[in-house]
C-alpha cells in the first residue's frame, strides 16, 4: 500500500526518533522509539512553538529567531486571552516608589542584532524551535523542570543516593505571613560546567500559591544546545509550564528587540576585578494586576503575564540563587564553581535584592532572609546585609562544585 501526506510524515518522524539511541555519557540524550501518538503531539508542539513569522532574523551571535506577529505570540492561545485589550506597546501603568528608574534616552536591545533593530514594529521576537529539542525535552519529563527549594527531594530508605534531584544554595524569605508583589535582583553571569541532561541556573523565584515564575540565568544543554548562560524565564501556571514564550501560559512579549534566550556575554571571571552581571525584576502592576519582567542596566519592562494566569494574586515566598539538576550522573558545578567566600569579584551572587511587600512598599534590606542548601556537601550560600555599603543592601553569596 502506498502511504502520503500526513500519514508518512508520521511513519518518517517514527522511524526518525526510533533509532536515536545514544546515552547520556557521549554527550547526547537517550532516546526510545516513539508512538504515532507521541510523534504528532511533537508536530502539535512545533506549530504552537514555531508560529509563522512575518521574517527570520539572526542575533549577533548567529541565533535564528522568528518575528511573530504580537497577537499570535503562543500565550494569546490560553483561553483567558479570547477577550483581551493588551497590545504591543504595553507597558506597566503603576511604578512603585524607590524601584530603579529607566534612563530617559534609552537605544533598547538592538545592538544584539545582525540588523541593529531587531524584529519590526508589531511583532516579537521568538526563538526557533526544531523536532530534536521537543525530543530532548520530552524525554526528560517532569522532573527536569525547575522548581523551588521547598519542593526538595531525599534519598531512599536503603540510603541509596538518587541522581535524578535539584539541588539549592538559596537566600530565601521566612514563613512570616507577608505578602509579595514582586522581587529584583542584580544577579552575576557565570558559566558553570554541566554535562548534557544537567542544568544550572541562577535565578529569581517568586512562589505564587501552587504556582511560580523563575527569571535568571541558565547553563543548559537541553534547552539551548549550548553551554553558555542564557536568559530565561519558566512559568508555571494552572498545571501547565514551560520556558520563555513557548506555551499559552508563558510570558507575553511585548519587546520588538528583546530575545529571550540571550546569550550572555562577557562571563564573570573568578577572581577579576571586574564582575559582571544583570538586573532581573518580576513586579506586580498595582493597577491591573499584571506581572512584569525587568531586564538590563535600565530595569526595562520586556514582558508580563496577565493577572488572569495565577489563581492567587500575591506572592508566599521568594528566593535567590542558585538551583541545579542532574539526570543519571552526580551533580553540576552551580555559580562560580566553589564554595562563596563573600567576595562579588569571586562568587556568583544576587545582590541590591529586593521585595515589593504586599503594601507595594520596596524593602532594600529584606532583613527576614534565612540561607538555605539541601546539601551542603556540593553547595554552600551566605547572606550578608551591606547596610553601610551604597547600592548592595542584602547580598546572597552561592555556589559548589557539585559531584553529588
Amino acid at each position: 500500500m502506498e502511504v502520503r501526506g500526513p500519514l508518512m510524515w508520521v511513519f518518517l518522524m517514527c522511524y526518525i526518533f526510533g533509532h536515536i539511541i545514544t546515552s547520556h555519557s557521549s554527550g547526547f540524550i537517550e532516546a526510545t522509539s516513539l508512538t504515532q501518538s507521541e510523534a504528532l503531539e511533537i508536530e502539535k508542539k512545533l506549530e504552537t512553538f514555531n508560529k509563522p513569522a512575518v521574517k527570520i532574523i539572526k542575533t549577533i551571535y548567529g541565533e535564528l529567531y522568528g518575528c511573530v506577529d504580537f497577537f499570535k505570540q503562543p500565550a494569546f492561545d490560553h483561553p483567558s486571552m479570547k477577550n483581551h485589550k493588551y497590545h504591543y506597546k504595553m507597558r506597566p501603568i503603576w511604578q512603585p516608589e524607590g524601584m530603579r528608574k529607566r534612563k530617559i534616552n534609552n537605544t533598547g536591545f538592538g545592538y544584539l542584532w545582525e540588523n541593529g533593530v531587531g524584529c519590526p514594529i508589531g511583532t516579537v521576537p521568538i526563538k526557533r524551535v526544531t523536532k530534536f529539542d521537543i525530543l530532548g525535552s520530552n524525554l526528560l519529563e517532569d522532573q527536569y523542570k525547575p522548581r523551588g527549594s521547598w519542593d526538595t527531594t531525599t534519598n531512599d530508605s536503603n540510603n541509596v543516593v538518587h541522581y535524578n534531584q535539584h539541588h539549592y544554595a538559596v537566600g530565601r524569605t521566612r514563613d512570616i505571613g507577608i505578602h509579595y508583589h514582586g522581587a529584583t535582583m542584580d544577579l552575576s553571569i557565570t558559566a558553570p560546567k554541566v554535562k548534557p541532561t544537567q542544568f544550572s541556573s541562577s535565578r529569581l523565584h517568586i512562589q505564587i500559591g501552587d504556582d511560580f515564575i523563575q527569571a535568571g540565568f541558565t547553563v543548559n544543554p537541553v534547552l539551548y544546545k549550548d553551554h553558555q548562560p542564557r536568559t530565561f524565564v519558566y512559568t508555571k501556571s494552572g498545571g501547565k509550564s514551560c520556558y520563555n514564550s513557548h506555551c499559552d501560559v508563558g510570558m507575553v512579549n511585548v519587546r520588538q528587540d528583546f530575545p529571550m534566550g540571550l546569550a550572555m556575554k562577557p562571563v564573570s571571571v573568578r577572581g577579576a576585578p571586574i564582575s559582571h552581571y544583570g538586573i532581573f525584576g518580576v513586579i506586580k502592576d498595582q493597577a491591573n494586576g499584571n506581572w512584569w519582567l525587568q531586564f538590563g542596566n535600565d530595569a526595562e519592562e520586556v514582558g508580563f503575564w496577565p493577572s488572569s494566569r495565577f489563581r492567587q494574586s500575591f506572592g508566599n515566598k521568594v528566593e535567590w540563587g542558585g538551583e541545579v539538576y542532574s539526570a543519571s550522573l552526580p551533580s553540576p558545578e552551580m555559580g562560580q564553581g566553589f564554595r562563596p567566600i563573600k567576595r562579588l569579584d569571586y562568587d556568583a551572587y544576587a545582590k541590591r535584592i529586593s521585595i515589593l511587600d504586599g503594601n507595594y512598599r520596596v524593602d532594600w534590606k529584606v532583613n527576614y532572609i534565612e540561607e538555605f542548601t539541601d546539601n551542603s556537601e556540593g553547595y554552600d550560600v551566605k547572606g550578608v546585609l551591606e547596610s553601610k555599603v551604597a547600592n548592595k543592601g542584602h547580598i546572597i553569596f552561592f555556589g559548589g562544585s557539585g559531584g553529588i
